[in-house]
């Protein structure tokens, strides 16, 4: 009787948790490759003109998707009302190591609301810029290589502390975070220190799609008491597929204003116009081939406004693994150094840098497993 009197008290108690609707969902991506490159320069800062280049062989980890495993889950609280979170850990598969600076969940963490209206979220996100790019550049925001060594922000964007919404209306997508400060130095007296925020809204209808976005970021100061540097963004892009072809075409207008420096220009309070087309084609239902060119135009004296070329030949082995190749050309004039990989001043230190005015060629095979 003891027993059978316990047996029920846990089942009066744990009740609504047993007939909650909830799910929780492990997945992840390892994606692998070897690179070459050529006319590499070992850089630890500026590159002279006249610096030494080399070939460079490297194993790089997370080529076509960043390598990661995460977390994500729903519970459904009644009412057409769901409560969801997401905890997502970047890592690089070739040392075992954490990316994005050795955080636990760099690639996002966030925990928010969602009905039929859309959701809003907050914590970590990756930036309506990002999943612009996601969507419309031909490349996907491949690591290697894609619209983001043009563009640093459109190709990784995360922001802290902010606060999300995403709502899909029929073809309507709509988009829009709000950051108060983008890299976690919030300081009393200054609201606008590191502060972002961005809207997006894209329409899909038969085989046409185009979107259209905003975004503003102040730099972060972790003591200024008054923060008027800052970078505003705007981008237009639109996709048209037509059997099983697909192609892409996009815009992005960047101006840097009171002291700020855009990527790749050593001078401040400069605009830069990017561009670029590219087309996607499914063989097979599992050989795909994707091509793209970027251009972008950087307003400043002898800049050289650097030409960027992808090409992708991706071939899926299953539906979860898939084995490719690419290869991208960087062409710089001037005092360009665009590398197939970014330009210098976002390198760090790195052996992928270029010289000024050089060109870099560079190409990858490597498999991708998603689970």
């Amino acid at each position: 009787m003891k027993y059978r009197m316990l047996a029920l008290a846990a089942a009066w108690l744990l009740g609504p948790v047993a007939y909650a609707q909830s799910s929780v969902t492990l997945y992840g991506v390892a994606d692998v490759g070897f690179e070459y490159l050529n006319h590499a320069v070992a850089s630890t800062g500026t590159v002279a003109a006249g610096a030494a280049a080399h070939n460079l062989w490297a194993l790089q980890s997370g080529n076509q998707s960043g390598s990661r495993w995460g977390l994500r889950g729903v519970e459904d609280l009644g009412g057409g009302l769901k409560s969801i979170f997401l905890l997502e850990s970047g890592f690089n598969i070739d040392t075992g190591t954490m990316g994005q600076g050795g955080r636990l969940f760099g690639r996002g963490a966030y925990v928010g609301l969602q009905n039929e209206w859309g959701q809003v979220t907050f914590g970590r996100h990756t930036t309506p810029f990002y999943d612009f790019g996601v969507t419309y550049d031909p490349m996907a925001i491949a690591s290697r290589y894609s619209v983001g060594a043009q563009d640093p922000y459109l190709g990784g964007a995360r922001a802290d502390n902010s606060v999300k919404y995403m709502g899909k209306f029929g073809g309507l997508s709509l988009s829009g975070l709000y950051s108060f400060n983008s890299s976690n130095q919030e300081i009393a007296g200054n609201f606008t220190n590191g502060r972002s925020y961005s809207a997006s809204a894209s329409y899909a209808a038969g085989p046409f799609a185009f979107g259209a976005i905003y975004d503003q970021t102040n730099r972060s100061a972790a003591t200024a008491l008054t923060t008027n540097s800052l970078i505003r963004r705007a981008a237009a892009a639109a996709t048209y597929s037509l059997g099983s072809a697909k192609f892409y075409a996009g815009y992005r207008y960047a101006h840097a204003f009171n002291g700020a420096v855009l990527p790749g220009v050593a001078l401040a309070n400069t605009v830069s116009n990017l561009a670029w087309l590219g087309a996607a084609y499914q063989v097979t239902p599992a050989l795909s081939l994707a091509g793209s060119a970027y251009y972008q135009n950087l307003r400043e004296s002898n800049a050289g406004n650097p030409w960027l070329f992808v090409a992708l030949v991706d071939y899926a082995l299953s539906k979860r693994t898939d084995v490719y190749s690419t290869v991208s050309y960087a062409l710089n004039r001037g005092k360009s150094n665009l590398g197939v990989n970014g330009f210098n001043d976002q390198l760090g230190v790195s052996s992928e840098a270029v010289r000024p005015g050089a060109n870099q060629f560079g190409a990858v095979v490597g498999i991708r497993h998603k689970f």
